[in-house]
């Protein structure tokens, strides 16, 4: 399990990924691009989110779950 949505690192976000597990690789690209956007804007609603701290601030690393996938697709 990831960290809890913390405002507060959030704020001090500087680059982010998205981990696609093998079990989506099906899915249209276009609705991976989508669903991953989505996912960023709004991390908060997002299943497994981690922080991992940098020199410069924080990198958020969202990993898609099938519950994501079903909410936003």
């Amino acid at each position: 399990m990831g960290d809890p949505f913390d405002p507060y690192r959030e704020a001090l976000v500087v680059e982010h990924s998205t981990v696609w597990p093998g079990e989506f690789s099906h899915l249209d690209p276009q609705i991976r691009q989508r669903i991953e956007a989505a996912l960023h804007a709004s991390p908060a609603e997002a299943k497994e989110l981690a922080y991992l701290r940098l020199p410069t601030g924080f990198h958020r690393q969202i990993t898609v779950t099938a519950e994501d996938v079903e909410r936003l697709k």
